[in-house]
Order: structure tokens, then sequence, then C-alpha cells
């Protein structure tokens, strides 16, 4: 299997499991697995392999669905930035833009307080305008 099939395999395989995760019945799913989980201790003398059970399934659970998410959530990202850079080239914004995610935290950071300056100065300005009215 190649790289690239896995890595749609995979995809497809993260997007499924995320969209189910996310539904009600998932959570409606987790909560009745614990409540089965919280009355069957009596049962089991609420023994440690009673309480192993339960913290051996979470981790495991957990653990793997951190892989599977942050798949989700890295595609997206990247799926929306192709949306805003393609937006920007097609407006009047200015292309500099394109692609700054790249850039390190201090470059945005001054990108960022160069545009709130700039979001600033038109705010005035137009509070001018108004006033003037």
């Amino acid at each position: 299997m190649s790289g690239s099939t896995a890595s749609r395999l995979f995809s497809r395989f993260a997007s499924t499991i995320a969209d189910l995760s996310g539904k009600p019945g998932a959570f409606a799913l987790a909560v009745a697995l614990v409540l089965t989980w919280a009355i069957t201790g009596p049962l089991f003398g609420f023994s440690e392999t009673w309480q192993l059970v339960i913290n051996t399934s979470t981790t495991i659970v957990t653990f793997l669905m951190v892989f599977v998410l942050q798949n989700s959530q890295n595609r997206d990202g990247k799926a929306l930035q192709a949306k805003i850079d393609e937006l920007i080239l097609t407006s009047s914004a200015q292309n500099k833009f394109v692609g700054i995610e790249k850039l390190d935290e201090e470059e945005i950071r001054k990108v960022s307080q160069t545009l709130s300056e700039k979001a600033e100065a038109l705010e005035d300005v137009a509070d001018e305008k108004r006033d003037a009215v």
C-alpha cells in the first residue's frame, strides 16, 4: 500500500470517526457505558480489576482519538487556509497575506499588530466623518 493510499484511507477513517464521535448518540453511548460500569461496581466489589477496566478503556480511547481528531483538525485548517488564500487572491486584499500561516510566532504577532493599528486608524477616520455630518 503506497503512502498516499494509506494517507487517504486514514483521512477517510479519521473523518468518519470524528463525525461519529461528535454526534449526541456517541455521547449518550459513552455515558451509558460509564453508568453501566458504575452500576456494576457493587457486583464486583469495587475491585482493582473493575477499576482497571474503565481506566484502561478510557486511556486507550483517548490516546487513539488524539490522532484521529488531530488529523481531521489539520485537514480542516489546511482547507480553510486554502479558501482564505483564494479569497485574498481574487479580491482587492493585499496578496502579501497569502501564506502568512507559515511565519513564526513573532512575525505573525507583528503582522497582527500592524493590522490592528490600521483598523484603529480607519475607525478613527470613520468616527471623524460621522461626527462631521
